[in-house]
Protein backbone atom coordinates (compact mmCIF):
# COMPACT_ATOMS: atom_id res chain seq x y z
CA UNK A 1 0.00 0.00 0.00
CA UNK A 2 1.24 3.46 -0.89
CA UNK A 3 0.35 5.40 2.25
CA UNK A 4 1.38 8.81 0.92
CA UNK A 5 -0.63 8.35 -2.28
CA UNK A 6 -3.70 7.23 -0.36
CA UNK A 7 -3.51 10.24 1.95
CA UNK A 8 -3.13 12.58 -1.01
CA UNK A 9 -6.11 11.03 -2.76
CA UNK A 10 -8.21 11.42 0.37
CA UNK A 11 -7.17 15.07 0.67
CA UNK A 12 -7.90 15.79 -3.00
CA UNK A 13 -11.37 14.25 -2.73
CA UNK A 14 -12.21 16.15 0.43
CA UNK A 15 -12.39 12.95 2.48
CA UNK A 16 -9.20 13.18 4.59
CA UNK A 17 -10.15 12.85 8.25
CA UNK A 18 -8.38 14.24 11.27
CA UNK A 19 -9.10 13.96 14.97
CA UNK A 20 -10.58 17.38 15.78
CA UNK A 21 -9.02 19.66 18.35
CA UNK A 22 -11.06 20.92 21.24
CA UNK A 23 -12.33 24.39 20.29
CA UNK A 24 -10.56 27.27 22.03
CA UNK A 25 -13.88 29.04 22.49
CA UNK A 26 -17.21 27.86 23.78
CA UNK A 27 -19.31 26.23 21.08
CA UNK A 28 -22.66 24.47 21.09
CA UNK A 29 -21.73 20.82 20.53
CA UNK A 30 -24.00 19.28 17.91
CA UNK A 31 -21.73 16.32 17.14
CA UNK A 32 -21.86 14.50 20.49
CA UNK A 33 -24.16 11.57 21.23
CA UNK A 34 -24.83 12.87 24.76
CA UNK A 35 -28.57 12.86 24.06
CA UNK A 36 -29.81 13.24 27.64
CA UNK A 37 -27.15 15.79 28.57
CA UNK A 38 -25.69 13.57 31.29
CA UNK A 39 -21.99 13.69 30.42
CA UNK A 40 -21.46 17.08 32.06
CA UNK A 41 -23.78 16.51 35.05
CA UNK A 42 -21.50 17.07 38.05
CA UNK A 43 -24.39 16.39 40.43
CA UNK A 44 -24.61 12.82 39.16
CA UNK A 45 -20.87 12.32 39.45
CA UNK A 46 -20.84 13.72 42.98
CA UNK A 47 -23.65 11.38 44.00
CA UNK A 48 -21.89 8.40 42.45
CA UNK A 49 -18.58 9.03 44.21
CA UNK A 50 -20.36 9.75 47.48
CA UNK A 51 -21.97 6.30 47.43
CA UNK A 52 -18.93 4.23 46.35
CA UNK A 53 -15.80 3.82 48.44
CA UNK A 54 -12.35 3.89 46.79
CA UNK A 55 -11.93 0.19 47.59
CA UNK A 56 -14.93 -0.60 45.38
CA UNK A 57 -13.85 1.50 42.39
CA UNK A 58 -11.34 -0.81 40.74
CA UNK A 59 -9.65 0.81 37.76
CA UNK A 60 -8.94 -2.39 35.82
CA UNK A 61 -10.47 -5.81 35.32
CA UNK A 62 -7.01 -7.18 34.47
CA UNK A 63 -8.55 -10.10 32.57
CA UNK A 64 -11.41 -11.11 30.33
CA UNK A 65 -14.83 -11.87 31.83
CA UNK A 66 -14.07 -15.58 31.63
CA UNK A 67 -10.90 -15.19 33.73
CA UNK A 68 -11.53 -12.11 35.84
CA UNK A 69 -11.67 -12.24 39.62
CA UNK A 70 -13.84 -9.14 39.89
CA UNK A 71 -17.32 -10.02 38.66
CA UNK A 72 -19.61 -8.33 41.22
CA UNK A 73 -20.18 -5.08 39.32
CA UNK A 74 -20.84 -6.92 36.05
CA UNK A 75 -23.29 -9.30 37.68
CA UNK A 76 -25.12 -6.46 39.42
CA UNK A 77 -25.46 -4.47 36.21
CA UNK A 78 -26.59 -7.50 34.20
CA UNK A 79 -29.17 -8.26 36.90
CA UNK A 80 -30.50 -4.69 36.57
CA UNK A 81 -30.70 -5.08 32.80
CA UNK A 82 -32.46 -8.45 33.17
CA UNK A 83 -35.03 -6.94 35.51
CA UNK A 84 -35.55 -3.94 33.24
CA UNK A 85 -35.96 -5.85 29.98
CA UNK A 86 -37.38 -9.09 31.34
CA UNK A 87 -34.63 -11.17 29.70
CA UNK A 88 -30.98 -11.97 30.45
CA UNK A 89 -28.19 -9.56 29.50
CA UNK A 90 -24.51 -9.84 28.64
CA UNK A 91 -22.11 -6.89 28.72
CA UNK A 92 -19.49 -6.08 26.08
CA UNK A 93 -16.67 -3.55 25.92
CA UNK A 94 -18.39 -1.46 23.23
CA UNK A 95 -21.14 -1.56 20.66
CA UNK A 96 -18.51 -2.49 18.09
CA UNK A 97 -17.38 -5.44 20.21
CA UNK A 98 -20.98 -6.56 20.66
CA UNK A 99 -21.92 -6.46 16.98
CA UNK A 100 -18.73 -8.04 15.70
CA UNK A 101 -18.69 -10.79 18.31
CA UNK A 102 -22.38 -11.70 18.31
CA UNK A 103 -22.94 -11.77 14.56
CA UNK A 104 -19.75 -13.70 13.90
CA UNK A 105 -20.78 -16.25 16.53
CA UNK A 106 -24.35 -16.81 15.40
CA UNK A 107 -23.99 -16.92 11.60
CA UNK A 108 -22.22 -19.40 9.34
CA UNK A 109 -22.30 -20.64 5.75
CA UNK A 110 -25.77 -22.07 6.27
CA UNK A 111 -27.15 -18.74 7.49
CA UNK A 112 -28.61 -16.10 5.19
CA UNK A 113 -28.13 -12.63 6.66
CA UNK A 114 -30.54 -9.95 5.42
CA UNK A 115 -29.63 -6.50 6.70
CA UNK A 116 -30.93 -2.98 6.20
CA UNK A 117 -28.71 -1.13 3.75
CA UNK A 118 -27.85 1.56 6.32
CA UNK A 119 -26.77 -0.59 9.26
CA UNK A 120 -23.64 0.48 11.12
CA UNK A 121 -20.12 -0.45 10.01
CA UNK A 122 -19.69 -2.67 13.09
CA UNK A 123 -22.60 -4.78 11.90
CA UNK A 124 -21.12 -5.03 8.41
CA UNK A 125 -17.79 -6.10 9.91
CA UNK A 126 -19.53 -8.75 12.00
CA UNK A 127 -21.29 -10.04 8.87
CA UNK A 128 -18.04 -10.21 6.92
CA UNK A 129 -16.20 -11.99 9.73
CA UNK A 130 -18.98 -14.58 9.96
CA UNK A 131 -18.43 -15.61 6.33
CA UNK A 132 -22.19 -15.96 5.94
CA UNK A 133 -23.89 -15.00 2.66
CA UNK A 134 -25.77 -11.74 3.03
CA UNK A 135 -28.13 -9.45 1.17
CA UNK A 136 -29.09 -5.87 1.98
CA UNK A 137 -32.65 -4.66 1.70
CA UNK A 138 -33.46 -1.06 0.81
CA UNK A 139 -33.52 1.17 3.85
CA UNK A 140 -36.73 0.67 5.85
CA UNK A 141 -38.32 -1.00 2.81
CA UNK A 142 -40.11 -3.99 4.33
CA UNK A 143 -41.71 -5.06 1.08
CA UNK A 144 -38.20 -5.43 -0.33
CA UNK A 145 -37.15 -7.36 2.78
CA UNK A 146 -40.11 -9.72 2.45
CA UNK A 147 -39.41 -10.24 -1.24
CA UNK A 148 -35.82 -11.27 -0.45
CA UNK A 149 -36.99 -13.64 2.27
CA UNK A 150 -39.65 -15.19 0.05
CA UNK A 151 -37.13 -15.95 -2.68
CA UNK A 152 -33.99 -16.85 -0.71
CA UNK A 153 -34.79 -18.01 2.84
CA UNK A 154 -35.83 -21.51 1.77
CA UNK A 155 -32.31 -22.20 0.52
CA UNK A 156 -30.73 -21.81 3.97
CA UNK A 157 -30.93 -23.57 7.30
CA UNK A 158 -31.13 -20.28 9.22
CA UNK A 159 -31.98 -16.65 8.51
CA UNK A 160 -30.71 -13.64 10.46
CA UNK A 161 -32.53 -10.33 9.93
CA UNK A 162 -30.59 -7.27 11.12
CA UNK A 163 -31.69 -3.66 11.50
CA UNK A 164 -31.22 -0.65 13.74
CA UNK A 165 -34.07 0.96 15.63
CA UNK A 166 -32.81 4.55 15.18
CA UNK A 167 -30.28 5.16 12.42
CA UNK A 168 -27.21 7.12 13.38
CA UNK A 169 -26.74 9.20 10.23
CA UNK A 170 -30.35 9.90 9.24
CA UNK A 171 -32.13 9.83 12.58
CA UNK A 172 -35.12 7.94 11.22
CA UNK A 173 -36.61 4.87 12.91
CA UNK A 174 -37.35 1.31 11.92
CA UNK A 175 -40.81 -0.21 12.21
CA UNK A 176 -40.07 -2.97 14.70
CA UNK A 177 -43.47 -4.60 14.21
CA UNK A 178 -42.89 -4.88 10.46
CA UNK A 179 -39.53 -6.52 11.16
CA UNK A 180 -41.21 -8.96 13.53
CA UNK A 181 -43.74 -9.79 10.81
CA UNK A 182 -40.90 -10.42 8.37
CA UNK A 183 -39.22 -12.77 10.83
CA UNK A 184 -42.43 -14.74 11.29
CA UNK A 185 -42.66 -15.31 7.53
CA UNK A 186 -39.55 -17.49 7.82
CA UNK A 187 -40.84 -19.74 10.59
CA UNK A 188 -38.71 -21.12 13.38
CA UNK A 189 -35.38 -20.85 11.58
CA UNK A 190 -35.25 -17.03 11.64
CA UNK A 191 -33.65 -14.71 14.18
CA UNK A 192 -34.22 -10.95 14.50
CA UNK A 193 -31.34 -8.73 15.63
CA UNK A 194 -31.92 -5.03 16.46
CA UNK A 195 -29.23 -2.50 17.37
CA UNK A 196 -30.70 0.19 19.65
CA UNK A 197 -27.50 2.22 20.12
CA UNK A 198 -29.18 5.54 19.30
CA UNK A 199 -32.53 4.73 20.92
CA UNK A 200 -31.54 3.60 24.43
CA UNK A 201 -32.18 6.38 26.91
CA UNK A 202 -34.20 8.33 24.37
CA UNK A 203 -37.05 6.20 23.01
CA UNK A 204 -39.58 3.72 24.32
CA UNK A 205 -40.99 3.26 27.81
CA UNK A 206 -38.48 4.38 30.46
CA UNK A 207 -35.95 4.95 27.66
CA UNK A 208 -35.54 1.22 27.07
CA UNK A 209 -35.77 1.56 23.29
CA UNK A 210 -38.17 0.88 20.46
CA UNK A 211 -38.06 -2.90 20.83
CA UNK A 212 -39.64 -2.57 24.26
CA UNK A 213 -42.32 -0.34 22.70
CA UNK A 214 -43.14 -2.94 20.03
CA UNK A 215 -46.10 -5.32 20.05
CA UNK A 216 -44.00 -8.36 21.02
CA UNK A 217 -40.44 -7.65 22.26
CA UNK A 218 -39.84 -11.37 22.81
CA UNK A 219 -39.76 -11.82 19.02
CA UNK A 220 -36.54 -9.80 18.85
CA UNK A 221 -33.93 -12.44 19.59
CA UNK A 222 -31.02 -10.09 20.25
CA UNK A 223 -31.28 -6.43 21.23
CA UNK A 224 -28.13 -4.31 21.48
CA UNK A 225 -27.86 -1.30 23.76
CA UNK A 226 -24.89 0.98 24.32
CA UNK A 227 -23.80 2.94 27.37
CA UNK A 228 -21.48 5.39 25.61
CA UNK A 229 -24.12 7.61 24.03
CA UNK A 230 -27.25 8.80 25.87
CA UNK A 231 -26.08 7.12 29.08
CA UNK A 232 -22.72 8.90 29.39
CA UNK A 233 -20.67 5.81 30.19
CA UNK A 234 -18.81 3.14 28.22
CA UNK A 235 -19.57 -0.37 27.01
CA UNK A 236 -22.58 -2.14 25.58
CA UNK A 237 -24.99 -4.93 26.37
CA UNK A 238 -27.03 -7.56 24.57
CA UNK A 239 -30.49 -8.68 25.66
CA UNK A 240 -31.31 -12.29 24.73
CA UNK A 241 -32.55 -15.64 26.01
CA UNK A 242 -30.65 -17.57 28.66
CA UNK A 243 -29.59 -20.22 26.14
CA UNK A 244 -28.38 -17.58 23.67
CA UNK A 245 -26.44 -15.86 26.46
CA UNK A 246 -24.70 -19.13 27.34
CA UNK A 247 -23.94 -19.71 23.67
CA UNK A 248 -22.35 -16.26 23.33
CA UNK A 249 -20.22 -16.71 26.44
CA UNK A 250 -18.71 -19.70 24.65
CA UNK A 251 -18.61 -18.40 21.08
CA UNK A 252 -18.38 -14.57 20.96
CA UNK A 253 -14.67 -14.00 20.36
CA UNK A 254 -14.78 -10.29 21.20
CA UNK A 255 -16.01 -11.22 24.69
CA UNK A 256 -13.72 -14.21 25.21
CA UNK A 257 -10.48 -12.60 24.05
CA UNK A 258 -10.79 -9.01 25.36
CA UNK A 259 -9.86 -7.72 28.78
CA UNK A 260 -13.16 -6.57 30.28
CA UNK A 261 -13.83 -2.89 30.88
CA UNK A 262 -12.90 -1.67 34.39
CA UNK A 263 -15.35 -2.38 37.22
CA UNK A 264 -15.54 1.35 38.00
CA UNK A 265 -17.08 1.94 34.58
CA UNK A 266 -19.59 -0.87 35.07
CA UNK A 267 -20.54 0.54 38.47
CA UNK A 268 -21.12 3.94 36.86
CA UNK A 269 -23.22 2.30 34.11
CA UNK A 270 -25.32 0.62 36.79
CA UNK A 271 -25.76 3.91 38.64
CA UNK A 272 -26.66 5.97 35.56
CA UNK A 273 -28.93 3.32 34.02
CA UNK A 274 -31.08 3.25 37.17
CA UNK A 275 -31.55 7.00 36.99
CA UNK A 276 -32.14 6.98 33.25
CA UNK A 277 -35.25 4.88 33.76
CA UNK A 278 -36.96 7.84 35.44
CA UNK A 279 -35.62 10.65 33.25
CA UNK A 280 -38.85 11.38 31.41
CA UNK A 281 -38.30 15.11 31.85
CA UNK A 282 -34.96 14.94 30.00
CA UNK A 283 -36.61 12.92 27.25
CA UNK A 284 -39.37 15.53 26.98
CA UNK A 285 -36.81 18.33 26.66
CA UNK A 286 -34.99 16.40 23.96
CA UNK A 287 -38.25 15.83 22.09
CA UNK A 288 -39.07 19.54 22.16
CA UNK A 289 -35.59 20.40 20.87
CA UNK A 290 -36.09 17.90 18.05
CA UNK A 291 -39.20 19.79 16.95
CA UNK A 292 -37.25 23.07 16.92
CA UNK A 293 -34.39 21.50 14.96
CA UNK A 294 -36.77 20.05 12.39
CA UNK A 295 -38.25 23.51 11.90
CA UNK A 296 -34.79 25.06 11.55
CA UNK A 297 -33.89 22.50 8.87
CA UNK A 298 -37.24 22.67 7.09
CA UNK A 299 -38.01 19.06 7.99
CA UNK A 300 -41.33 17.56 9.05
CA UNK A 301 -39.67 14.60 10.84
CA UNK A 302 -38.48 15.55 14.33
CA UNK A 303 -35.64 13.43 15.68
CA UNK A 304 -32.73 13.92 18.06
CA UNK A 305 -30.51 13.22 15.02
CA UNK A 306 -31.01 15.23 11.84
CA UNK A 307 -28.76 15.49 8.78
CA UNK A 308 -28.30 18.46 6.52
CA UNK A 309 -27.36 16.89 3.19
CA UNK A 310 -24.74 18.98 1.41
CA UNK A 311 -23.79 16.47 -1.30
CA UNK A 312 -20.14 17.48 -1.62
CA UNK A 313 -17.28 16.77 0.82
CA UNK A 314 -15.51 20.10 0.29
CA UNK A 315 -18.72 22.03 0.92
CA UNK A 316 -19.47 19.96 3.99
CA UNK A 317 -16.04 20.77 5.46
CA UNK A 318 -16.35 24.46 4.61
CA UNK A 319 -19.81 24.73 6.12
CA UNK A 320 -18.68 22.95 9.28
CA UNK A 321 -15.76 25.36 9.69
CA UNK A 322 -17.97 28.39 9.19
CA UNK A 323 -20.54 27.12 11.67
CA UNK A 324 -17.78 26.61 14.23
CA UNK A 325 -16.76 30.23 13.78
CA UNK A 326 -20.37 31.14 14.56
CA UNK A 327 -20.36 29.02 17.73
CA UNK A 328 -21.74 25.66 16.56
CA UNK A 329 -19.74 22.43 16.38
CA UNK A 330 -21.26 20.20 13.69
CA UNK A 331 -18.59 18.07 12.06
CA UNK A 332 -18.84 16.91 8.43
CA UNK A 333 -19.82 13.33 7.66
CA UNK A 334 -18.26 12.02 4.46
CA UNK A 335 -17.45 8.86 2.54
CA UNK A 336 -17.17 6.05 3.56
CA UNK A 337 -19.47 6.75 6.52
CA UNK A 338 -22.15 7.86 4.06
CA UNK A 339 -22.41 7.16 0.33
CA UNK A 340 -20.79 9.62 -2.11
CA UNK A 341 -23.18 12.41 -2.98
CA UNK A 342 -24.84 12.35 0.45
CA UNK A 343 -22.10 14.15 2.40
CA UNK A 344 -23.67 16.05 5.24
CA UNK A 345 -23.57 17.82 8.53
CA UNK A 346 -25.06 15.62 11.24
CA UNK A 347 -26.83 17.55 13.96
CA UNK A 348 -27.06 15.54 17.16
CA UNK A 349 -29.10 17.03 20.01
CA UNK A 350 -28.59 17.01 23.75
CA UNK A 351 -31.14 17.82 26.42
CA UNK A 352 -28.50 20.17 27.87
CA UNK A 353 -28.79 22.53 24.88
CA UNK A 354 -30.84 25.68 25.42
CA UNK A 355 -33.88 25.98 23.11
CA UNK A 356 -32.77 29.41 21.90
CA UNK A 357 -29.51 27.89 20.69
CA UNK A 358 -31.44 25.81 18.14
CA UNK A 359 -33.20 28.96 16.94
CA UNK A 360 -29.78 30.64 16.60
CA UNK A 361 -28.56 27.64 14.61
CA UNK A 362 -31.42 28.14 12.17
CA UNK A 363 -30.39 31.76 11.71
CA UNK A 364 -26.75 30.76 11.22
CA UNK A 365 -27.69 28.20 8.57
CA UNK A 366 -29.74 30.79 6.71
CA UNK A 367 -26.78 33.14 6.86
CA UNK A 368 -24.42 30.52 5.44
CA UNK A 369 -26.72 29.09 2.80
CA UNK A 370 -26.11 31.79 0.21
CA UNK A 371 -22.36 31.59 0.80
CA UNK A 372 -22.36 27.82 0.27
CA UNK A 373 -24.07 28.21 -3.09
CA UNK A 374 -21.06 30.20 -4.27
CA UNK A 375 -18.51 27.52 -3.30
Amino acid sequence: MNVDLTLQQLADSGNLRRIPSQPHHSAIDLSSNDYLGLAERTDLRDEFFATHSPAELLMSSSASRLLGAHQREFQSFEELLHNSYGRPALTFNSGYHANVGLIQAIADNNTLIVADRLVHASIIDGIRLSGAPFVRFRHNDYDHLNNILDHKAKDYTNVLIIAESVYSMDGDSADIDRLIEAKRRCGDNALLYIDEAHAVGVAGPAGLGLVTASSDPSQVDITIGTMGKALASVGAYAIMSENMRSFMINKARSLIFSTAIPPINVAWSNFIFRRMLTMDSERAVLSSLAVRLAAALGSDSPSHIRPLIVGDPHKAVAMSEQLLALGFKALPIRTPTVPPGTERLRFSLSAAIAPESIDSLGSALSQLNSQMVQL
